[in-house]
């Protein structure tokens, strides 16, 4: 079991635009988090504790693909306390993919990472995951030990639940919850899609991101609730994990205000289950507070 006391946020970012650019950033509506922001800038917004917990322990995860920049998050692990695992990007499609992984791994910091992403969600193919070279690269991420993000939005749901088919073996988490439509309320297609995937127990999900998908300025605890109660009755505790998304999060109001929301919400959840959203399901699937998973 994982300590009571301990509060994982299992995803959020950091970047320094001096030092690498996020061209993603000038889109509208992003101007408040157009800037540079680091561990000191999250330890010094999430200053809330949830059921008496107070922030320990992260999972800080890739923003461009970019190789350079999991480099970059792994020796930023290496030297941080705070971060305990990193989400990195490599090319999935690339021939060299076991090549990239094992430099990595071998790398300062290598022992962090422990799964990888793509941005799925920018994808236009609507059976991206289902491509022989992306999914012959996902099998070398499996084989090593490590899980895959899953970023894709509501309407991609189709081609993650292939996935889980083709590879009951490699550990999945949905982030952000697939992205629900909360801003339109419109949820029964996302739900259907939701249950599908949760159905395999491999998939895991991150219960993040969720505010952004709201109406930025007037999103309340009760727009987010029907969407926490299909996640808890999809996954179950066991399977869901906190995750802020800072900085994305500051857009619709940031840490400290999702912090008080997600503690609202976990209301009439028991110890058990508030213990493992909140730090036990995180602690297991990123093997926190342990050395690299080893290939299988």
């Amino acid at each position: 079991m994982s300590d009571t006391r301990r509060l994982v946020d299992a995803h959020h970012h950091v970047w320094d635009l001096d030092h690498r650019p996020q061209p993603w950033l000038d889109e509208p509506g992003h101007e408040p988090i157009r800037r540079s922001f680091g561990t000191a800038d999250l330890c010094s917004t999430a200053t809330r504790s949830i059921g008496g917990r107070r922030l320990g322990s992260t999972v800080v995860v890739q923003c461009v693909t970019s190789v350079a920049e999991t480099r970059e998050l792994l020796a930023l692990a290496e030297q941080d306390p705070l971060i305990e695992a990193v989400v990195g990007w490599v090319d999935l499609t690339s021939l060299a993919i076991a090549d990239v992984l094992d430099e990595l791994r071998a790398g300062p910091g290598g022992r962090y990472l422990r799964a990888v992403r793509h941005l799925v969600q920018g994808e236009s193919d609507p059976a991206w995951l289902q491509r022989p070279s992306v999914e012959w690269g996902l099998r070398n991420v499996g084989e090593r030990g490590l899980a895959y993000d899953v970023l894709i939005r509501d309407h991609q749901f189709d081609q993650a639940v292939r996935l889980a088919e083709r590879l009951p073996d490699l550990p999945l988490v949905l982030d952000h919850a697939g992205k629900p439509p909360i801003a339109s309320g419109e949820l029964k297609l996302w739900e259907e899609a939701l249950r599908r995937l949760a159905a395999h127990p491999q998939v895991y999900c991150k219960v993040s991101g969720l505010v952004t998908e709201a109406d930025h300025r007037t999103w309340t605890t009760d727009d987010i609730r029907p969407v926490w109660d299909v996640l808890l009755s999809a996954f179950g505790a066991d399977r869901l994990m906190f995750g802020s998304d800072w900085p994305v999060c500051v857009l619709a109001g940031g840490w400290n205000q999702w912090a008080a929301t997600v503690e609202d919400l976990l209301g009439d959840c028991s110890a058990a289950e508030t213990d493992a959203i909140l730090a036990g399901t995180a602690t297991g699937f990123y093997h926190l507070n342990s050395l690299a998973p080893t290939a299988l």
